[in-house]
């Protein structure tokens, strides 16, 4: 059994007109996986079960939590861990705009304020001085932070800028699978973390996500959430030894893992520790490769940690021939796949509708020369260095290409 390739991965690496096919991401499904969940299906049993909970030990063993709980999505384990706060109705949720729209609805869909705020412009993540103005200002009664492409944003700095108790802070760590922060793994740093396992991320299933917390109270208060608030699953229901009662005590969401995920994602987790180790070699070798390219700006390290890589973010700036958008079409007309990350939420009619027009010009900077380029342990040094390349030679030619 083959390898399963996402939709617009490469197919040959060489195009018909002689460029290089390099997709922006690729989702491997390996055959140990696909054989594990073909198991399942022919199992009989393919929604949350046995496979489901023994792929949240294995998930949080891997992270270093003491819980793991998995869901449908990280924007569904965003809203479910801001619902477990109960909080009043509208209370002001600190957030980035710098971040996926999702993670946002999240805090509308739990009943909260989001309060939008700029960005560090090294990191792309918060600063505790943004933080401490915007807390002085609205009194937050939680926040949501995001580890931006994989750096690993300093929760405990951010956490007392806010104002906060720990178990009131979120990570957004969609991108951070395997970041530290100093000797700490994400997703041991405050109440809950949430990740994401969609076809992109670093531990890719296709679809999605675990919150991870310590408190063993709020772990069994978030399995409950996530299947409408029912004191019994599914297997608790119809399982060996289930029963037809229930109750429901609580408010709660369609949310829950199969054990087709969790199949999946159980032999891709066999995986990951070496699609780490290569994402960070890929990352070394782009650093070297655009290290000298006038106006690129290369994606900031964590003094104290580790970067997750699960983008390659650089930023174009003054000395760079191209705009972002030029270089982008460039690029594609060449083979190479990319994206940007993120459009300032602030930016989109809904939100701004919702939440006004507020000033964040670092945001607004620096979205103008984001580009994340390839970046999944599948590429070879080759797409790299042709990437680069292309960079290099457009960057010298400027407008005229």
């Amino acid at each position: 059994m083959t390898e399963s390739v996402m939709s617009g991965s490469p197919g040959p690496r060489e195009m018909s007109d002689g460029h290089r096919a390099v997709a922006f991401a690729t989702c491997r499904i390996t055959p140990e996986a696909q054989n594990a969940a073909l198991a399942v299906l022919e199992s009989g049993w393919v929604t949350t079960g046995p496979l489901t909970f023994d792929f949240e030990r294995k998930f949080a063993d891997w992270v270093g939590a003491s819980h793991a709980i998995a869901v449908s999505s990280c924007t569904a384990a965003i809203e479910l861990s801001l619902r477990a706060l109960r909080l009043r109705p509208g209370t002001p949720v600190l957030t980035p705009t710098l971040t996926f729209c999702g993670a946002v609805q999240a805090i509308v869909h739990a009943g909260l304020q989001p309060v939008l705020l700029d960005v560090d412009e090294a990191t792309l993540t918060l600063s505790p001085e943004t933080v401490a103005a915007a807390a002085s200002r609205t009194r937050p009664g939680a926040m949501v932070l995001q580890h931006h492409a994989g750096y690993p944003a300093p929760v405990p700095e951010l956490t007392e800028a806010a104002g906060l108790e720990p178990w009131a802070v979120v990570e957004d760590a969609a991108h951070a699978l395997g970041a530290t922060l100093g000797p700490q793994a994400v997703g041991t740093l405050s109440g809950a973390t949430c990740f994401s396992f969609y076809a992109t991320k670093n531990l890719p299933i296709g679809e999605g996500g675990a919150i991870t917390t310590g408190d063993p109270s709020l772990a069994e208060a978030l399995r409950e959430a996530r299947q409408h608030g029912m004191s019994h699953d599914a297997w608790g229901r119809y399982g060996p030894s289930g029963s037809w009662r229930y109750t429901v005590g609580t408010d709660g969401m369609k949310a829950n893992f199969t054990d087709v995920q969790a199949a999946l994602g159980s032999a891709q987790l066999t995986r990951l520790d070496d699609w780490q180790v290569r994402r960070a070699e890929l990352a070394d070798r782009y650093d070297r490769a655009l290290a000298d390219i006038e106006g690129v700006t290369l994606p900031p390290r964590p003094p104290a940690g580790q970067h997750a890589w699960h983008l390659y973010v650089v930023r174009l700036g003054h000395g760079f021939r191209l705009t972002r958008d030029h270089l982008v079409s460039a690029l594609a007309e060449r083979g190479v796949g990319t994206s940007v990350h993120f459009i300032p939420v602030h930016h989109f009619p809904y939100f701004r509708q919702l939440l006004g027009a507020p000033a964040l010009p670092v945001a607004d900077r620096v979205f103008r020369g984001l580009i994340s380029l390839p970046m999944h342990p599948h590429l070879t040094e080759a797409d790299v260095d042709y990437v680069c390349g292309l960079i290099a030679g457009l960057a010298r030619k400027g407008a005229r290409c």
